[in-house]
């Protein structure tokens, strides 16, 4: 599929999944969940299409998805993964900062990790991320193994949700209060 493969659109298709759970989660009461558009500036445009055929990022983006669950505030980034290995470059310094500030404010991080590969939806928390991004900064690897990642946040999707995140939020509070 061409939405895989496009450097411009990659990831947008497992987005759309997210977006569409989210309004799940909105309609039903469980989370107000908002996607964080990246702020551009236009240099070509084309006026026939009203396409914008050229443009540059105004600032570094934070993490793509903002909100609230039950009370709880929340931030995660969505990323794509083709391979069992995913390459740290696609996380960057400011998110880490953004995302460690956030869970410092009695907040939940995470990345959403689609393995497509594979076709494995994976929650991945800050605290784990964390980890992997101080090993790779202390001189280790500057990617992560599917093997090395902790099995209880693997999920499926189910009727209506498309990427049921909230299960992987329940089970990363728990393991907060030890």
């Amino acid at each position: 599929m061409s939405t895989f493969k496009s450097r411009g659109l990659r990831g947008s298709t497992f987005e759309e999944f997210i977006n569409k759970t989210n309004l799940v989660y909105e309609e039903n009461g469980l989370a107000l969940i908002q996607k964080i558009p990246t702020p551009i500036t236009p240099i070509e445009m084309d006026s026939k299409k009203g396409h914008i055929t050229l443009a540059y990022f105004d600032q570094k983006s934070t993490v793509d998805y903002v909100g609230a669950i039950q009370g709880i505030p929340v931030c995660f980034d969505a990323k794509e993964c083709n391979k069992d290995t995913f390459p740290l470059q696609n996380i960057h310094q400011h998110q880490i900062d953004f995302m460690e500030k956030w869970e410092k404010q009695d907040g939940i991080a995470f990345i959403l990790i689609f393995f497509s590969e594979r076709d494995l939806y994976y929650y991945l928390p800050f605290v784990q991320l964390k980890t992997f991004w101080d090993r790779m900064v202390d001189g280790g690897r500057k990617s992560f193994r599917i093997d090395e990642l902790d099995e209880k946040y693997f999920f499926e999707t189910k009727p209506n949700l498309l990427v049921p995140y909230l299960d992987m939020i329940n089970i990363d509070l728990k393991s907060r209060e030890s």
